[in-house]
């Protein structure tokens, strides 16, 4: 290992080269699982390290290198019973040799969907950023868990200068926040704590000394509302949705008439689970009037910006989350705008009074000692609900390092752009039809194949155009030409929604997707 600095300024390929002729020069076979003497080492590191480093090299050439060429394939479709047996899943009772694993390795990037691909559209999430990505690198190699100082050092400190700096965007000066494992858990979090809030002895006593309670939140919002509801006891019929406009809206009006609703049947208004950018159509909640409403009623005002949260980093575009700061609670997942990579998801509190420990604490005395050598207040996990708690700051600290909050701004401004784009082409195709203009990223259109132009009165319309989409999608699946989602909502029968974040896009790329929709589609 001496040698290494010699290697340092000729690249990582001429390191990984060096090192895997060290690793087969110096070691001989390994012995089988089960063998070795109890005084030795189990594992053979300097063969684990010869794999990983190999591993690595299919990596990053099948994944990081085809994964988003426009050239390659975004998916190697095969049906699941063929796919099971190429991948040959069955567990044995031995082990395989290495190069049999690294097959594995080849057959499992192979088969997989290429999320970084330009070409994919499918989620609310896509593309890769190399700083962040180095980010999880590096916290699955340190492999240690977020609940005390004494075993996360590092982390305990950056998670919370990041959540500060989450916090100041959403504008509030102190607080309160946790990480939390996707955007579903964030909003749990937030029920829960406005139940506690409003019913502190729920922690000690349970459900039998609260009355019913009532949830409002709008028709188009994250189906984790009803999870929350369901999983915290309160009930999914006690979760009262309120009426949107054509957007996709909260209308305002009707969500104080569903209170006065819910009111008269006995129940208790607690929480309203506003949205700024909602999975579908990318609706952003009215805030402003929202907060007021919540104000004159004394409930926790919740803010699910999972997806849109990151229009906060930009000048030109933050205003569709104004009111914002008067809310209690804001869930944001970092990993879907902002590219930090599966999962990166916080929940960020106005609270300063400790309620987020005050409601999750057990107070587990072999993790959080009174007597410890260091301030305790650095001993974050009595906060979350979770005692393992995966470290997801450091690939947004990295990322954020390395692109400041200008760059965080461009991609943002970058993707509403592309989004302008698109749309402006789609308007002068025929056969393209925009559910409504745009208010995010999400372009949601219906495609019109040249058989039902001019047909939208017939009696079968509407269950004609409803196959369309599927069919498409299942073409361009099976080709690997792209991936993009489909839906139907409401009244609306099956329609696309084409997801415009990846910095990694270009203006031929949105063509691309225009066309690529118009040959699969045009013969239906």
């Amino acid at each position: 290992m001496s040698q290494l600095p010699r290697f340092w300024n000729l690249g990582w390929s001429s390191f990984i080269d060096w090192w895997s002729s060290q690793s087969v020069s110096e070691q001989g076979p390994s012995q089988p699982y089960g063998q070795q003497h109890l005084n030795e080492p189990l594992l053979d590191h300097r063969e684990g390290q010869l794999f990983l480093t190999e591993a690595f090299k299919v990596i990053l050439e099948e994944v990081l290198c085809k994964g988003i060429d426009v050239n390659e394939k975004v998916c190697e479709w095969r049906e699941p019973e063929e796919l099971a047996t190429l991948l040959d899943l069955e567990l044995r009772e031995n082990g395989e040799q290495q190069h049999q694993l690294l097959q594995r390795v080849r057959d499992v990037a192979k088969y997989s969907v290429k999320t970084n691909h330009p070409r994919f559209f499918n989620q609310l999430f896509a593309g890769v950023d190399y700083h962040a990505l180095t980010g999880r690198f590096l916290t699955e190699a340190l492999n240690t868990s977020q609940y005390t100082y004494e075993v996360a050092p590092v982390f305990v400190l950056m998670e919370d200068e990041v959540l500060s700096k989450l916090r100041s965007l959403v504008g509030w000066a102190q607080g309160d926040g946790i990480f939390c494992p996707g955007g579903t858990m964030s909003n749990m979090y937030a029920m829960n704590l406005a139940r506690y809030r409003a019913f502190p002895e729920v922690k000690l006593k349970g459900l039998w000394a609260l009355p019913r309670l009532a949830v409002f939140t709008s028709q188009e919002s994250h189906y984790s509302v009803m999870k929350a509801a369901a999983f915290q006891g309160i009930g999914t019929e006690n979760v009262f949705k309120v009426n949107v406009d054509d957007r996709g809206c909260m209308i305002t009006d009707d969500l104080s008439e569903k209170i006065e609703l819910a009111k008269s049947q006995g129940a208790v208004p607690f929480l309203v689970h506003a949205t700024s950018g909602t999975t579908v159509q990318g609706a952003f909640d009215p805030l402003e009037p929202i907060a007021d409403i919540c104000d004159r009623q004394g409930l926790w005002m919740h803010v699910d910006a999972a997806w849109g949260g990151s229009v906060l980093f930009s000048k030109e575009h933050k205003h569709l989350m104004r009111g914002v700061e008067r809310a209690d609670s804001v869930t944001w997942n970092p990993h879907k705008m902002m590219l930090t990579g599966l999962q990166c998801s916080a929940i960020l509190l106005k609270d300063t009074t400790d309620l987020l420990k005050r409601c999750h604490s057990a107070d587990a005395t072999y993790l959080f000692q009174q007597d410890k050598f260091y301030d305790m207040s650095l001993d974050t996990g009595d906060k979350s609900i979770q005692c393992g708690r995966k470290v997801d700051c450091l690939k947004l600290w990295l990322m954020w390092k390395a692109v400041g909050s200008q760059g965080l701004e461009e991609r943002v401004d970058r993707a509403f752009a592309h989004t302008r784009y698109l749309v402006e082409k789609m308007t002068k195709r025929e056969g393209f039809q925009l559910i409504g203009k745009p208010e995010f990223v999400n372009v949601c259109f219906w495609f019109i194949p040249p058989s039902l132009r001019g047909k939208e009165n017939s009696p079968d319309y509407q269950d004609r155009l409803s196959k369309v989409a599927p069919v498409i999608k299942e073409r361009m699946v099976k080709q690997g030409t792209m991936m993009v989602g489909y839906q139907p909502q409401g009244g609306r029968v099956n329609f696309f929604r084409m997801i415009v974040i990846s910095p990694q896009l270009s203006y031929q790329d949105m063509t691309f997707f225009l066309d690529e929709i118009e040959r699969l589609g045009n013969n239906l």
